[in-house]
């Protein structure tokens, strides 16, 4: 990185201007064919589960169903929206698997996220049509742009249990391959950027594993750890992986996560179905300055005409704490000064940084994480993730391990 220069203007800029528009009419005609996105014989069960929790299931509700076969909903409780302890349920799996003739680990709770589903498609209104650009540019079919939709419902603010940060959710170690995260900039909270980061993530995947449904699958899992799963099985059929594949870390969230995807597809594709009468945010249009120099931000502000927190409002990966914006660094500007900045959108909407829902373990003797995460029903993959550590290591008894919980 450049030293700081004292005297920057005029500036050095380059200047890249999109019409969210013009995006949106080239998407029409931009559609990719079905067969890109196919569902595997046997997966039905699983997208026509997701659809219902994305688009029937509110928030107050749990809903009980069997993880093999989840064309089998066994119940669908009221229990509000706060955070319901293990113990209970637990107690009521019990009594549920009992009630049914089956063991306990054929039932699975699962939240219903239909307003959290409405909530995130009307926000994607702002951004949408210029992510899609930005993906056919890429050369990527436009379906996977209602990604966000299973990873963050499009808050920019979204931060995971696990420390995954913006719409596309990307955790530091992966996205410091492809974004600039530091000290005073986290590009993960930027739409645009997040957006491309996201593309070439996909892109590099798919020509790794050679298919959607394995690409998707590994933004999950891991390009590494689906080509792992690929040569155990000897089969690059996503339901062979599923059904097959034995491995610890090879859990519910990974299994489900191209099902979810193809949902969330379905739904967002078909809104006066789903969610009809729901209207998306207006389309924000941004014009994007490259700075070909470090530049502390008091002066690009200055060169622009607005002040300091006028151009922290339309740069959400910068914080308050930025003295010095890096060169290649793409400011947001608005075409028209008299729309909200998207941070004062995203405050007045709603939306917040998401709170982590974890419990605390302490490691005793003979623990491990696939049997710590086998009690609390929760991840290994999560589990370690959250705490910043190898899933293979080691556990130190007396360590307090954070466990995310749904």
């Amino acid at each position: 990185m450049q030293s700081v220069r004292r005297r920057l203007i005029p500036l050095c800029l380059s200047f890249v201007l999109f019409s969210s528009a013009s995006a949106a009419a080239e998407n029409d005609s931009a559609i990719a064919p079905p067969s890109l996105f196919p569902i595997p014989a046997g997966l039905e069960p699983a997208v026509e589960f997701w659809k219902k929790v994305f688009s029937e299931f509110g928030m107050a509700q749990l809903v009980y169903f069997d993880p093999l076969d989840m064309s089998k909903i066994y119940e669908v409780t009221d229990v509000g929206e706060e955070n319901r302890p293990k113990e209970y349920i637990d107690a009521e799996r019990v009594r549920i698997a009992a009630a049914h003739g089956v063991d306990i680990e054929r039932v699975k709770a699962q939240r219903g996220i239909k307003e959290r589903t409405a909530a995130g498609i009307k926000r994607s209104g702002r951004y949408i049509a210029r992510i899609r650009q930005i993906f056919q540019e890429n050369g990527l079919p436009p379906e996977l742009t209602f990604l966000p939709i299973v990873e963050s419902s499009y808050e920019i603010n979204a931060r995971s249990s696990s420390g995954a940060v913006g719409i596309w959710q990307f955790m530091p170690r992966t996205g410091k391959r492809y974004l600039r995260i530091g000290r005073g900039i986290d590009e993960r909270k930027d739409p645009l950027e997040a957006s491309r980061a996201a593309a070439a993530f996909l892109n590099e995947a798919y020509e790794r594993l050679g298919s959607w449904p394995l690409a998707i699958t590994a933004y999950n899992y891991g390009p590494a750890g689906v080509g792992r799963a690929v040569e155990a099985v000897g089969s690059d059929n996503l339901m062979d992986l599923i059904q097959k594949y034995d491995h610890r870390y090879w859990g519910f969230p990974s299994k489900n996560f191209y099902a979810e995807f193809l949902a969330a597809v379905e739904i967002g594709s078909d809104l006066e179905r789903y969610f009809p009468g729901l209207e998306m945010d207006a389309p924000v249009e941004i014009k994007e300055v490259a700075v070909k120099r470090n530049t502390s931000l008091t002066a690009l502000a200055s060169s622009f005409k607005l002040n300091r927190d006028q151009l922290l409002g339309w740069n959400p990966a910068l914080s308050p704490s930025t003295r010095v914006v890096p060169a290649g660094y793409r400011v947001k500007l608005p075409t028209d000064r008299s729309v909200k900045p998207l941070v004062v959108l995203a405050k007045n909407s709603g939306e917040t940084k998401e709170k982590p829902r974890v419990v605390h373990h302490r490691v005793r003797r003979g623990d491990t994480l696939y049997d710590i995460a086998k009690r609390y029903g929760a991840s290994v993959h999560h589990i370690a993730r959250v705490n910043g550590m190898r899933q293979s290591q080691i556990l130190r008894v007396g360590t307090t391990l954070r466990i995310p919980q749904i």
